[in-house]
């Protein structure tokens, strides 16, 4: 048989409004995960840097930082230094890998309406998709 229930809710708060929960608009959430893609991307371009130095990679990362203080509200990433980075990983592998970062950085970038992140996450893909041709085409 059905018994009712006698206590209060484990989810009803102590002032018993949900209104005294602090609450992030659509928009925080977006430019938490952008930021939080922005920086991943960011961290795979330093670790390329490290294999493998080039002008475009540092301008590259330089753009992907201010991007994510931007969105940190003037909070800057935490980077890892050029020299620091493990050289186990394959080139290749992490230009796959920042490619993936970037399109996922894009399509939250794009449902924010962020045009400068978009741009600059397009780019990348761009880059870290020539960088894998040549290397794909050789091995098939």
């Amino acid at each position: 048989m059905y018994e009712a229930i006698r206590s209060k809710s484990v989810h009803s708060t102590a002032a018993g409004t949900t209104s005294d929960f602090p609450h992030r608009s659509r928009e925080e959430e977006l430019d938490i995960q952008l930021a939080g893609h922005l920086a991943a991307l960011l961290a795979v371009t330093d670790e390329l840097r490290a294999l493998t130095p080039a002008a475009d990679l540092d301008a590259a990362a330089e753009r992907l930082a201010e991007q994510v203080t931007r969105l940190r509200a003037g909070r800057a990433p935490v980077r890892v230094p050029v020299t620091a980075a493990h050289p186990e990983p394959h080139p290749a592998a992490l230009h796959r890998r920042a490619h993936t970062l970037a399109g996922r950085a894009l399509v939250v970038a794009a449902s924010r309406a962020d045009t400068a992140a978009a741009i600059l996450t397009a780019e990348r893909m761009d880059a870290h998709t020539a960088a894998l041709e040549p290397r794909e085409l050789a091995a098939h």
